[in-house]
């Protein structure tokens, strides 16, 4: 376990950051599809996260003048990049004289976070496949309970895709008082997910807020597997952006 920053974006920053998501959108024939983070809520390590093709891209939004900073820190959007096998990139943006942001450079207007060369998403899709990291997997189960609360009525308060930061998930119960989840995520030929042996440790983490907690199991395979065949066959292996199915039978 360890300490991640839980700062909101500031009103300053919010028209900043909705700006460049709606550039960034409009970069792609009917807009990005696959949006890994495109909310506002903490924590962060990214600003703006989405999917191409087989690549994923982690976006931080800095104002080149200076004036405004989002949350979190610069190394942030570099960490969840290497952790998901994706692209850590900056996007500068420039507040025109009558209050509008605009990204500061001509196309996607986005950096290489390290190497502050341009970077031309659409350019880098290949037709290869690459197999989802253990940090997409997870981040796709948090997201699969992200929407079974909202569709049962639930207000969000925060979620997070990280595997390695519990809980995932902070929401509205019904007693209108927070309450937590703690989402694991396996894949075939297993169909369940096993509870962290560390769940008092986090339920203590979260006492201050809530002692009301859950425990989400999300099972995924690929809509290749062929079932029918020998146990013995190895399974198949989930694809970037390819189908899967989902096993989620609710909240523990």
């Amino acid at each position: 376990m360890y300490e991640i920053e839980m700062n909101e974006i500031s009103k300053a920053f919010f028209p900043c950051w909705k700006a460049a998501g709606i550039h960034l959108s409009k970069q792609v024939d009917g807009g990005i599809q696959s949006w890994l983070r495109a909310h506002p809520y903490p924590p962060f390590l990214e600003h703006l996260s989405f999917r191409l093709g087989n690549q994923l891209f982690f976006v931080r939004v800095d104002d080149i003048d200076g004036k405004v900073r989002g949350p979190g820190n610069p190394r942030g959007v570099i960490t969840a990049a290497k952790n998901a096998n994706g692209r850590a990139c900056i996007l500068p943006m420039k507040k025109r004289f009558g209050g509008a942001w605009v990204a500061d450079m001509p196309g996607w207007g986005l950096l290489d976070a390290e190497t502050r060369r341009p970077i031309d998403p659409a350019a880098l899709v290949t037709d290869q496949e690459i197999e989802m990291s253990p940090w997409e997997v997870h981040d796709m189960a948090v997201q699969v309970v992200r929407d079974y609360l909202e569709k049962q009525g639930f207000e969000l308060m925060s979620w997070q895709g990280n595997p390695e930061v519990d809980p995932s998930i902070w929401f509205i119960g019904r007693t209108k008082r927070p309450e937590w989840v703690v989402v694991r995520s396996t894949k075939f030929p297993a169909n369940s997910a096993e509870r962290p042996s560390n769940w008092q440790a986090i339920a203590a983490g979260c006492a201050k807020l809530s002692t009301t907690g859950h425990f989400a199991s999300v099972a995924v395979v690929s809509v290749e597997q062929p079932f029918e065949s020998s146990e013995e066959a190895p399974p198949v292996p989930l694809w970037r952006g390819h189908g899967m199915h989902v096993r989620f039978t609710g909240l523990e």
